[in-house]
């Protein structure tokens, strides 16, 4: 499985009511066909039993294409399965507990919006994802976005990988990359698509020559 958050480049979300009435499974597989290397499992309105009865369905489709599935904060599944790991949100269990109840081989994401959230992450998370950086609907119970300067101040103090999300695009996918981080977080962009696997190897062609070129030692701007 892919557990190197700095080389995922693309994060896919989960929300099954914008799946335009497909079925979850169906938009993860055509995401994964499309170059996705990381799910996480996202769908709070779900009771556990039922989030428990989704992901077994997800795991052999994710793990089929090498992938890897996180679930979102629900660290029970994490255990009770063999997911690859959890995300965490500010309201979750903390990331050192977690890391004590998970152990060393599992993925912890982490949710921040602020630089001191981001580096309280270092304690136990391997990546955080940070935002909303832009306008998006799903994300503005977060409040204002955070923006690309709020990027490139928790880039400069943060050493893990950083994942960008909120309203992100292919077209301004490399601005976020440019602004320090390593990957973009996206819902809609791909659950919501016509084409998912379309979406996906879109905004990859948009992250991964961005990469390249900090690679090369551009600095961020």
């Amino acid at each position: 499985m892919n557990y190197e958050p700095s080389s995922w480049g693309l994060y896919v979300v989960t929300d099954r009511s914008l799946t335009k009435g497909r079925p979850l499974e169906e938009v993860v597989d055509a995401a994964l066909q499309g170059g996705a290397n990381a799910i996480q499992l996202r769908e709070k309105d779900l009771s556990a039993r039922a989030l428990y009865e989704l992901a077994q369905r997800l795991l052999p489709i994710v793990h089929s294409r090498r992938a890897a599935l996180l679930v979102n904060d629900r660290i029970d599944l994490a255990l009770a399965l063999p997911i690859d790991g959890v995300h965490l949100a500010q309201t979750s269990l903390p990331p050192p507990e977690t890391r004590d109840l998970l152990g060393p081989g599992r993925l912890i994401g982490f949710s921040c919006h602020t630089v001191q959230e981001a580096i309280e992450a270092h304690n136990g998370a391997d990546f955080i994802v940070l935002g909303p950086l832009f306008f998006t609907p799903s994300k503005a119970a977060y409040g204002s976005p955070a923006g690309l300067e709020r990027l490139r101040e928790v880039r400069r103090h943060v050493r893990l990988p950083i994942l960008g999300i909120g309203g992100i695009t292919a077209s301004n996918a490399p601005e976020v990359i440019a602004a320090g981080a390593d990957g973009v977080a996206v819902i809609s962009a791909v659950m919501a698509a016509d084409d998912p696997a379309g979406a996906v190897r879109g905004m990859l062609h948009a992250v991964k020559p961005a990469l390249a070129t900090r690679a090369r030692g551009v600095e961020p701007l």
